[in-house]
């Protein structure tokens, strides 16, 4: 296959969210909020477990009432603001301003840092002539985020769930992000680290590659391994030279 265009997922595949205790923390600060360090711990568990955080550990358990939003939390700005408030209730934190204060911060640039290959990995496309999407199941505007990190001049569209109202796996969203992007799916391929919702690509025919959830620190070179300059004709003549 030779790619002439490259979608990519955004939580756990381009960037990771920041851990739960410093967002905890950054959500005290901003608050004004001040706690020992044994209640720091103890409320960053309880919202671990209640899967508070976006782009963090899935919920152990979501609350009948929450049911409804989190299936589709992804599909409206205020779907995943009440799924992801409603979450961080469930922790029983000490000041009810931190809820809204813990979705300010998953929001804000600084919580979130690229993996440490990703921005060779886009450029290499970038200079190959490959075009590149993001495709992203998310309830807020990510821009902000690529163009704190700059990498949003390696980024083509961006195609946001929230936007239109519909989540990954729904096929269309793919179809969408190769329109924009002027590619046939057949010339595109899709990488995500969520098999379910990524691979949902497949049906319009983009071929898909996952990379591992995992920390930063944890995946230094998850993207390149993946051998996407390898899939472009430019990546051809390189490796023949």
């Amino acid at each position: 296959m030779q790619i002439k265009g490259a979608l990519f997922d955004f939580s756990g595949t381009l960037f990771r969210i920041e851990p739960v205790i410093s967002w905890l923390r950054a959500a005290m600060d901003r608050t004004g909020t001040v706690l020992d360090e044994a209640d720091v711990e103890r409320y960053a568990q309880r919202l671990t477990a209640a899967g508070a955080l976006p782009g963090g550990p899935p919920p152990e358990r979501i609350p009948s009432e929450l049911a409804s939003a989190y299936a589709v939390r992804d599909s409206s700005a205020r779907l995943h603001r009440e799924a992801y408030t409603g979450l961080a209730r469930q922790a029983g934190l000490p000041d009810p301003r931190l809820c809204d204060a813990l979705y300010e911060r998953h929001m804000d640039p600084a919580a979130w840092q690229p993996y440490p290959d990703a921005e060779a990995v886009l450029r290499g496309l970038r200079d190959d002539g490959v075009a590149v999407g993001v495709v992203s199941n998310i309830g807020w505007d990510l821009r902000p985020v690529f163009r704190a990190h700059g990498l949003d001049g390696l980024v083509d569209a961006y195609v946001l769930s929230y936007e239109h109202g519909v989540q990954k796996p729904d096929p269309g969203l793919f179809r969408t992000a190769c329109a924009l992007l002027g590619r046939d799916p057949a010339d595109v391929v899709m990488v995500g680290d969520d098999r379910h919702a990524d691979g949902g690509a497949a049906a319009i025919g983009c071929e898909v590659r996952f990379v591992d959830h995992l920390p930063v620190a944890e995946r230094p070179d998850g993207l390149r391994a993946l051998g996407l300059a390898d899939l472009t004709d430019e990546g051809r003549v390189t490796r023949g030279s």
